[in-house]
């Protein structure tokens, strides 16, 4: 499932080059001109993120960002050429997830997006399998299964690495920190559990490597 992120930015160059870029990294960007127009895009459709410039016509970006934290706590990125330690508290204070100052980089934009992303993000979901972040339950076409936490983890982590293939040395660090030295094979023996809890069968083994998951997201 494409996460969704509202770009509220008056300058059309850098709106359409922020546009351009997190559509390129897989996500669902949507975009107006002045905080007005965004608060009626806000209060029709959903999305998980917001990007919002503060200097801008009609409503500025604290004005949006006040308006909105009072009847959600989507998440907020400010984007804007105010980089002085007073409009950076400011922001804070308004309840914004993160503060980024023009210029920037595109790369570090889109790291900063994945942050804050993650950071609030409450459920995780593939196919039939939801895993709520914030309870660490994980439901399977409705029903509740009982995962240890270590199962979690496991789980949580091939889901967000999808499609990629997963080392059990990755596992390893991940999950049990890279200060364990035990036995690898501990990690086909979670996994079992796993399949036998879910009675799904969407991990796949990769003979020799490790494991990855099947199917659409």
């Amino acid at each position: 499932m494409k996460e969704s992120i509202l770009v509220v930015e008056d300058d059309s160059n850098i709106q359409e080059l922020i546009v351009e870029f997190l559509s390129s990294e897989g996500y669902d960007v949507d975009f107006c001109n002045d905080g007005v127009e965004a608060l009626e895009k806000f209060n029709k459709g959903h999305y998980d993120l917001l990007i919002i410039d503060v200097m801008m016509p009609n409503m500025d970006g604290y004005t949006l960002c006040k308006k909105i934290r009072e009847i959600s706590s989507v998440s907020i990125i400010f984007l804007t050429a105010l980089n002085d330690e007073e409009n950076q508290l400011k922001g804070f204070e308004f309840e914004c997830d993160d503060y980024i100052t023009k210029p920037f980089s595109f790369n570090v934009l889109i790291k900063r997006v994945e942050a804050v992303l993650r950071r609030n993000r409450k459920y995780l979901k593939f196919e039939d399998v939801t895993l709520n972040l914030k309870n660490y339950t994980v439901e399977i076409e409705n029903k509740v299964v009982e995962l240890t936490l270590k199962e979690f983890s496991i789980l949580k982590y091939l889901i967000e690495s999808y499609p990629k293939i997963i080392t059990r040395e990755n596992l390893l660090d991940e999950v049990w920190g890279y200060n364990y030295f035990g036995d690898a094979r501990i990690v086909d023996a979670h996994i079992k559990n796993i399949r036998k809890k879910l009675n799904y069968s969407f991990i796949k083994t990769v003979k020799g490597v490790g494991y990855t998951l099947e199917g659409k997201i």
